[in-house]
């Protein structure tokens, strides 16, 4: 195993622990909760998605990254992806009807399109990436970003029709593909770097840095400040809508976060540890489904909920039985990994969809 691979994979390991949380969070506990843990929970919202999502274009990426390829293996390549796409999207839409948060079809979304553009020079990705975000930024102007939602609940209320769909999968859906693939486009394009090199680790780590104090400074100033009701939601706007303040925000704490685990597995890639870690990261499919169907059936009854009430209309589960529950299922899944590693190469569903798309 690549010590580069390494970091990759510890990246992973990052994001879908962070999802456990973001995700027990949103059902079980409440985005309003002040307290210092609820506080930190609501560290996670945002960044922990996003790396996922800059992390999976790293991956398309990293399955294309030689110089040269024939014809006939860039053909190749594209189908196999194309087909990973549909199986992905397909799953999605399924999981979609107990988990409306899922982000599985939107994922599918974009290496559907990712497909025609991998063999495109790097810089290309950060254009489109640019490209995605202004047009989401345009579209604003022409359809309330409210639409379909009951911001409340959380509930997108006409998602299965034709226009709801429509408008939920490319502008105002959770990880709709209009702005959230210019994350996935950042991804491609860190995916095309060489990430051995200490100069590219710096350079990255930096650039985050750099985007991600630009917007909290700029938070802090505005903070006190006398602006319009407009201005105070642009600047503050956290996933829900993804304005370019909190796509700045989230580019820099990925590029700051993934340039860390990559120094990391640079320098410990072959220690035991790191390489347990990066078995949790590479089945993170699996543990995604998982934690969003078994995890969320075992806390709902070790908590007396019904998931099938609306989990706003409840007494929210206090921060700490949250961070906690999260933590003993990602040890538990950490084990399983291990566990399963010993007798298969992949995890269960990513050798589904790899058998799919042979």
């Amino acid at each position: 195993m690549k010590q580069r691979i390494i970091g990759f994979d510890l990246a992973r390991t990052y994001a879908i622990f962070g999802m456990f949380i973001v995700n027990f969070n949103m059902v079980f506990g409440s985005y309003k909760d002040q307290t210092t843990i609820g506080n930190f929970l609501s560290l996670f919202n945002g960044n922990s998605s996003t790396v996922f999502v800059i992390l999976a274009g790293m991956g398309v990426a990293l399955m294309t990254s030689r110089s040269v390829y024939s014809i006939e293996e860039k053909i190749k390549l594209k189908i196999t992806i194309l087909k990973r796409a549909l199986f992905l999207f397909i799953a999605g839409l399924l999981l979609n009807f107990i988990w409306p948060a899922d982000i599985l079809h939107f994922y599918g979304c974009y290496m559907f399109i990712s497909a025609f553009l991998i063999f495109q020079n790097k810089r290309i990705f950060l254009w489109l990436a640019a490209l995605s975000i202004l047009i989401f930024h345009s579209l604003v102007f022409i359809i309330p970003y409210e639409t379909g939602w009951n911001i409340e609940k959380f509930q997108y209320e006409d998602l299965y029709t034709i226009n709801g769909f429509v408008r939920n999968t490319f502008y105002n859906g959770w990880n709709s593909i209009f702005p959230w693939i210019s994350y996935f486009f950042l991804g491609m394009f860190l995916g095309r770097l060489d990430w051995t090199q200490i100069k590219v680790q710096r350079k990255m780590f930096l650039v985050g840095l750099f985007l991600y104090s630009m917007v909290n400074i700029f938070q802090l100033l505005f903070q006190h400040a006398s602006i319009s009701a407009e201005l105070r939601e642009f600047m503050y706007a956290d996933y829900l809508p993804p304005f370019l303040p909190f796509i700045l925000s989230t580019f820099g704490f990925g590029l700051m976060l993934i340039s860390a685990f990559m120094y990391v597995g640079n320098k410990i890639g072959e220690s035991q540890l790191a390489k347990s870690f990066a078995l949790t990261g590479q089945m993170t499919l699996t543990h995604y489904v998982s934690h969003v169907t078994i995890g969320m059936i075992l806390f709902s009854m070790m908590e007396g909920k019904n998931l099938t009430d609306n989990t706003t209309d409840l007494q929210p589960t206090k921060p700490i039985y949250i961070l906690l529950f999260s933590i003993i299922y990602f040890v538990v899944s950490y084990y399983l990994s291990k566990l399963w590693a010993k007798k298969f190469k992949n995890g269960p569903l990513e050798m589904i969809m790899r058998k799919i798309s042979s």
